[in-house]
């Protein structure tokens, strides 16, 4: 009959003349519980920094490998080095724990510092317990229990694009779990756009959930009656203290366990004001009247920063703000233009004009800047056509934009946002516009592409366009704006 859990570390404990700390009683109970589950065995476990999580995993691969030799266990961490100090902490207690001893291997070459195998009665291609890195090649290897212990660091998680080729390598790990394996992440977030994260966060609708239905454990330092979780090691005192010392942000992410932005954010995200209204279309005594919910809107600015979109390089974007009759801005509408990888390098330009024609068109749009440096030299020739064929009317503005961008976004949001005076459609928080504006600093560095489009048309003079003359065909035209102009009102007077 071989020992549960709990009373593993007990055992393991009490050599070192210790006791289980509750809070490591609480990891282990859940750790154990995971590991029988029948259900699917994922979990993420988080505490905070110097809890001893470590140690506590570092002695549940040990009691796995007590309990069922033949299991094969794969160790990720952000580096090598980091993945093979678990590695060296499991053989310790392989060697020193009283109920594993029988498990170390009498050759030597089965007992490396980054992987080792114990006697098993199977024989397996794979080690009983392997480190790597992150980036390292693991195709051809199988695992039963996968451990990612501290995946993500600073360094690796600090940008966009940082962070999907980090979670572009952590999917590989779904092709090697074998098919009733178990997966545990550990760690501490360090971005407020954290792997860790089990469900669909609302201050956060940009992103998916990485770790979608993991089963979650958060141990964090304050307990919710604001009780430190390790009082013999951590009193109030020294929690303040350490509060003081380390910065509210780096506290809450690394001691609390909540994803906050360690850069101060420029452009805050929470300074835009949501609303759900959409577009209203309608004719009164022959002109157009174009409404957002009660309001009545009277000009419109529309930005086109062109790229190619290469995975790596800059993104294609469009967006559109409206002015109401009070002044108001209205981020209505933004969009990456995406072509399919398939589409032939030279159909590439014709087949974005067409997104941003469907664009303009949806929106009721009269006017669209191009700005034409770079690849957008010849585009607004190719829009023109566009529109033309589709017979919608409207103006296609070439733009040259010479000053620093990052000046050209701090002047087009700073004042807005310190006012609260920029309303955006709910919609648009499910963009990576959101991302941008959290991320973005004056250094640069980081993906700025929509909040460069939408700080075009904040900065552009708004389209206020007079009636339009009387024109032959079935152009499609917006001429919403109520500038002034001669018609003929249609009264009951009987003049």
């Amino acid at each position: 009959m071989k020992i549960n859990f709990y009373e593993f570390i007990y055992v393991w404990f009490k050599l070192q003349n210790l006791s289980v700390p509750r809070h490591q009683r609480k990891i282990a109970e859940w750790l154990s519980t995971l590991w029988q589950s029948a259900d699917e065995r994922q979990g993420l476990l988080m505490a905070f920094r110097n809890s001893g999580k470590s140690t506590v995993v570092g002695l549940f691969c040990a009691w796995v490998l007590y309990r069922e030799s033949a299991t094969r266990i794969l160790v990720m961490a952000a580096d090598h080095a980091l993945a093979k100090k678990m590695v060296r902490n499991v053989k310790r207690i392989i060697e020193q724990h009283p109920l594993t001893g029988h498990l170390k291997p009498e050759r030597l070459d089965q007992w490396a510092a980054d992987q080792f195998t114990v006697r098993r009665d199977v024989e397996l291609r794979d080690p009983s317990m392997l480190a790597k890195g992150i980036g390292a090649n693991i195709t051809g290897l199988r695992a039963d229990l996968i451990i990612c212990d501290d995946v993500e660091v600073p360094r690796n998680c600090d940008t966009a694009l940082k962070r999907m080729d980090l979670r572009e390598k952590l999917e590989e790990l779904d092709y090697i779990l074998t098919p009733q394996g178990m997966q545990l992440y550990i760690g501490t977030p360090h971005t407020f756009y954290t792997i860790y994260q089990v469900a669909a966060d609302k201050s956060k609708p940009e992103i998916e959930p990485f770790l979608l239905n993991f089963k979650k454990l958060e141990v964090p330092i304050l307990t919710r009656r604001n009780r430190s979780a390790w009082p013999e090691r951590f009193s109030l005192e020294k929690i303040a203290s350490l509060r003081l010392r380390s910065g509210e942000n780096k506290f809450l992410s690394q001691m609390m366990l909540q994803p906050v932005n360690f850069r101060d954010s420029v452009l805050n995200p929470e300074r835009l004001v949501t609303y759900r209204e959409e577009l209203a279309f309608s004719f009164a005594n022959g002109r157009e009247i174009l409404r957002l919910g009660d309001k009545r809107l009277f000009s419109a600015s529309c930005w086109w920063d062109p790229s190619f979109a290469a995975a790596s390089g800059d993104n294609s974007v469009i967006a559109c703000v409206f002015t109401d009759e009070t002044g108001h801005f209205w981020l209505h509408d933004l969009e990456y233009i995406r072509i399919e990888e398939t589409a032939a390098d030279d159909n590439i330009a014709s087949l974005q004009c067409e997104k941003v024609a469907d664009f303009i068109e949806r929106n009721h749009l009269p006017s669209i800047r191009v700005e034409a440096n770079g690849i957008g030299k010849f585009l607004p020739g190719i829009l023109k056509q566009t529109l033309a064929r589709r017979r919608i009317k409207a103006a296609v503005l070439e733009v040259y934009s010479s000053s620093d961008k990052a000046v050209r976004i701090l002047e087009a949001f700073e004042v807005l946002l310190a006012e609260k005076a920029l309303n955006v459609h709910r919609k648009i928080w499910s963009t990576p516009f959101i991302e941008e504006m959290r991320e973005w600093t004056v250094e640069g560095g980081v993906h700025d592409d929509a909040l460069d489009a939408v700080a075009g048309c904040l900065a552009s003079e708004p389209v206020r366009f007079g009636t339009y003359p009387a024109e032959t065909g079935d152009f499609k035209r917006f001429s919403w704006q109520g500038a002034s102009g001669q018609f003929k009102a249609q009264t009951n007077f009987n003049l």
